[in-house]
């Protein structure tokens, strides 16, 4: 029998069923494997060492090499926690950290929505404007605002008549200025974020809310928001942790904490402990507890996030 031009017998016998081969499960891990390696040379070591310093009787003499280093356990931890300056600090912390949170989240979503109803001239200057002041070092930006406040030639207490009056003498006012500095370089970061979410929202959603008559407030508290959670979870974690440990700026501004320490925060006062007095194993302890009060904050935070339906 002859076999059809279009058609072309078998080679090797039977046609046998193939399929296509199974792709390596452990693909996504070696492409990320850099990373990891990067990230623990320079984040999980760094984390270990301050982990194990702190379990350690370890001050200067160890250092040099005079006396060795004795095992304390949690002794470290015990003298800390009984230390009732360790508790004002923290209770400072927590407080002006909430603050610089709070406010830096509404300067910055506010602007946010300023840039979607300018012009293109304002809102390009804006920008540039806000990428300058999160461009502009710590250190610069404190010596900056420390010499608008002057109290003998600075041009705020020009302004407002206050004379000579010293901004960093008193607590409340030290730290509503280190807030300030805190505020003004953290905004830019939030604006941009919650500005690049906003332009991604579809146009007829906000038409439509408008023909609702809605306000601009309602807009954002039943539209923009929900929308924008996500991109709003992500800046709020990230400057949970960035003023949670704020430095520099409460370092420069307050010379090193304050007037009897009145303006210490956790990172300054584990600075002086480690530094200032040598006992580099109760500096390495808060460290430890900072890290501890940052991951259980942002696991809560993503939780109650996780129950309420989000995808993250």
């Amino acid at each position: 029998m002859r076999v059809g031009r279009g058609l072309s017998r078998p080679r090797g016998g039977s046609r046998k069923s193939r399929t296509a081969p199974r792709p390596y499960q452990g693909a996504p891990w070696l492409y990320l494997a850099p990373a990891l390696v990067v990230l623990g040379g320079v984040l999980l070591y760094p984390i270990y060492q301050l982990g194990l310093i702190s379990f350690f009787h370890y001050t200067q003499a160890q250092v040099s090499g005079g006396e060795p280093a004795t095992f304390e356990g949690f002794g470290n931890y015990r003298e800390i926690f009984s230390d009732p300056q360790f508790w004002r600090v923290l209770l400072a912390t927590v407080v002006f950290a909430a603050a610089c949170v709070v406010s830096t989240l509404s300067v910055g979503c506010a602007l946010a929505v300023l840039l979607t109803r300018v012009r293109a001239l304002p809102r390009l200057a804006l920008m540039l404007a806000a990428l300058g002041a999160w461009a502009t070092p710590a250190v610069t930006g404190s010596t900056v605002w420390l010499l608008l406040f002057d109290p003998d030639f600075g041009p705020v207490n020009r302004m407002l008549g206050l004379g000579d009056h010293s901004w960093t003498y008193g607590r409340l006012s030290a730290f509503f200025l280190v807030l300030l500095e805190v505020v003004w370089c953290s905004f830019p970061f939030v604006m941009v974020t919650v500005y690049a979410g906003i332009r991604a929202v579809p146009g007829e959603v906000l038409e439509a809310a408008a023909l609702d008559g809605a306000s601009q407030l309602r807009v954002w508290r039943s539209v923009l928001a929900p929308m924008l959670r996500p991109i709003l979870v992500v800046v709020t974690i990230q400057s949970v942790i960035w003023d949670f440990k704020v430095f520099t700026q409460i370092y420069v501004m307050t010379n090193g904490g304050g007037i009897a320490g009145q303006n210490l925060t956790l990172n300054v006062y584990a600075y002086q402990q480690a530094f200032a007095s040598s006992q580099y194993s109760l500096g390495s302890a808060i460290g430890i507890v900072m890290l501890l009060i940052l991951l259980a904050v942002t696991l809560v935070y993503l939780r109650l996030l996780r129950r309420q339906g989000e995808e993250l």
